[in-house]
C-alpha cells in the first residue's frame, strides 16, 4: 500500500468514561452523540453558553468510554470546562497518556477496510483508523498507542512526512482545526464551515450555545466565511497577514502554510471587489480566495 502518515503532536486525547457519559455529552456539544458509534466518529465543538466557539474534537466510541481528539496546548482548558458541568453525572475524564493522533494521507481507504464514507471506523493497532469526518479527502485519522500506530504503518509500508503536508492539504480544501483558525470565545460555528461539515446537528435538542447558532442560520446571519487563500506566484504567505483590496480590509489571514492559508473574509467586501475586478493581496503577495466546492457561500449569508 502506498501512502503517507503525520504524527499530529499538535493533538492529544482526553478519555470520557462512566455510565452518563452519553448523555453529559449530549447537552453540551454541537453535534449528536448518539451518532458516535463503535463504527462511525464524530466532529463536534464546545461553545459558550452564547454561542461562540470554544473547543473543536473528533469523538470516537472506544467501547466503554470515548476517546475525544483535541488540541494538545488547550486539552486541560477543554477539560476543566467539561468538569465545571460534571456536578452529579456519573463520568471520569482522563487523559489517553499513551494515545497518539495521526493522519493518512493518499491511501486507498480501502486498506483498512474502510468505504470512504466520512466518520467510518475501524479497529487498528489497539486503537481506531477513521475517515476524517469532516470530508473523506482530508484522508484517514488514527487514534492508537504511538508504537503500535507506527507499527501498524510500517507493515502497510506508508512513509512518515511532516505536520506541514498535512496543513496544506486541510488550507487548500478549507478545512478548520482549533484555536489558530477559529478564534475562542469570538468565531461562530456556520463562519467556519460546521454545517457543511457536519460538526452540528440541529434536531438533537438543546446543547449549549444552541440559540445563537440556531438563530444564525435561520436568520441568515453569516457575513464572514474562513476561506483558503493561495498566493498568485507561490510566495509564502505571512502569519496573521491582512488582504487587502485598494486599500480596504477584505479578511484576515488565520492560519498559513507556504503559499497557502485560511482567511475569515468580509464576504460582502469580498465580492465587491470581485464585481469591480479589483485585485487582492497580503502585503506584496497577490492572493485569490479559492472557494472549495463543498461551501455554500448562499446558504445562511446576511444579504448586507
Amino acid at each position: 500500500m502506498a501512502g503517507r502518515y503525520v504524527t499530529l503532536e499538535n493533538r492529544a486525547v482526553i478519555t470520557l468514561a462512566g455510565e452518563d457519559r452519553a448523555t453529559f455529552l449530549q447537552g453540551l456539544i454541537s453535534n449528536d452523540i448518539h451518532k458516535c458509534a463503535p463504527d462511525h466518529a464524530i466532529w463536534a465543538a464546545l461553545l459558550t453558553p452564547q454561542g461562540k466557539f470554544l473547543h473543536e474534537f473528533n469523538v470516537v466510541d472506544a467501547g466503554e468510554m470515548y476517546w475525544v481528539d483535541c488540541e494538545a496546548p488547550r486539552m486541560m482548558d477543554l477539560g476543566q470546562r467539561l468538569r465545571r458541568y460534571q456536578l452529579r453525572s456519573k463520568v471520569t475524564l482522563d487523559i489517553g497518556r499513551d494515545l497518539a493522533v495521526f493522519a493518512v494521507l493518499d491511501t486507498d481507504p480501502a486498506g483498512f477496510g474502510l468505504g470512504g464514507e466520512a466518520g467510518q471506523v475501524v479497529p487498528l493497532a489497539d486503537g481506531f483508523a477513521f475517515v476524517d469526518a469532516r470530508r473523506p479527502e482530508m484522508g484517514l485519522r488514527v487514534i492508537a498507542p504511538r508504537a503500535a500506530a507506527q507499527q501498524a504503518f510500517a507493515k502497510l509500508n506508508l512513509i512518515e512526512d511532516d505536520q506541514a503536508v498535512y496543513d496544506k492539504l486541510r488550507m487548500s480544501l478549507g478545512i478548520p482545526e482549533g484555536s489558530a483558525d477559529m478564534e475562542p470565545e469570538k468565531a461562530i460555528l456556520l463562519e467556519n464551515g460546521f454545517d457543511e461539515l457536519q460538526g452540528v446537528d440541529w434536531n438533537k435538542g438543546c446543547f449549549m450555545g444552541q440559540e445563537l447558532t440556531a438563530r444564525t442560520k435561520y436568520r441568515g446571519l453569516v457575513k464572514k466565511r474562513l476561506l483558503p487563500v493561495v498566493s498568485v506566484d507561490g510566495k509564502d504567505l505571512p502569519a496573521d497577514g491582512t488582504i487587502l483590496s485598494e486599500g480596504r480590509e477584505i479578511g484576515q489571514l488565520r492560519s498559513v502554510a507556504g503559499a497557502r492559508g485560511l482567511a475569515l473574509v468580509r464576504l460582502e467586501r469580498w465580492r465587491h471587489a470581485m464585481e469591480h475586478g479589483h485585485p487582492l493581496a497580503v502585503g506584496d503577495a497577490a492572493v485569490v480566495i479559492d472557494v472549495p466546492d463543498w461551501v455554500d457561500l448562499q446558504a445562511n449569508t446576511a444579504s448586507k
